[in-house]
């Protein structure tokens, strides 16, 4: 597939699942996949930071062929070798990993995306060629180790404002604050444990898509 019908995919996305196996109430990725998808979302990534990279491969190679079949775009997290190599259709990239310029060099048809912790880091990644960039995190979230301190909501309309390429949002965000986020022109929200911890993982996706629509209208 082709960058550009990627990122025009990329466009109708609205919730945005992201795994994490230890923080999905004794379920497996699969599982969560499955579900995701049974939920109606567009798009899924792939990051496990404490697989080793054989193994993170043979699954992404499944959540490949589950995510081909279902029509929905595959984001893997920090590895564009293993992007590439099961025809992922995206990379999401950290501010530790391969620069955006160095990985469009080597995947010039993928969707490329990076975490961004500032406005300077947002437009460092747009002007290197990045599809998208992320935000955050926007409140505290055990997913960010690395990362200190949260941005808070209002940042979401500062950075976007200044940018031109798409966005979405991540970070503690849940069902219960995910308006303020909306508040601020995001459209696309990223999540962990909101949708993976659920008790009924397709049926908080519904309702998190219902929650973006409204505010879309």
């Amino acid at each position: 597939m082709k960058r550009e019908v990627r990122k025009q995919m990329f466009q109708q996305v609205d919730v945005y699942p992201v795994t994490c196996e230890r923080l999905s109430e004794g379920r497996t990725n699969l599982e969560v996949l499955e579900a995701v998808i049974q939920g109606g979302s567009k798009i899924i990534q792939l990051r496990e930071k404490d697989y080793p990279k054989r193994d993170l491969y043979n699954l992404a190679l499944k959540f490949r062929e589950i995510t081909a079949r279902a029509g929905v775009l595959l984001i893997i997290n920090d590895h564009v070798d293993i992007a590439l190599g099961v025809t992922a259709d995206g990379v999401h990239l950290g501010q530790e990993d391969l620069p955006v310029q160095v990985a469009r060099k080597l995947a010039p048809e993928l969707l490329i995306g990076a975490s961004t912790h500032s406005l300077e880091q947002a437009l460092q990644a747009e002007k290197e060629g990045a599809d998208y960039i992320n935000i955050g995190p926007i409140f505290a979230t055990k997913t960010k180790e690395g990362v200190r301190h949260s941005l808070g909501p209002e940042a979401i309309s500062e950075i976007s404002q200044q940018i031109k390429v798409a966005f979405t949002v991540m970070g503690g965000i849940t069902e219960e604050n995910i308006d303020q986020v909306l508040a601020q022109g995001a459209r696309r929200v990223a999540m962990v444990t909101a949708i993976t911890a659920a008790a009924d993982i397709a049926k908080k996706v519904r309702a998190l898509q219902d929650k973006i629509r409204e505010f879309s209208e």
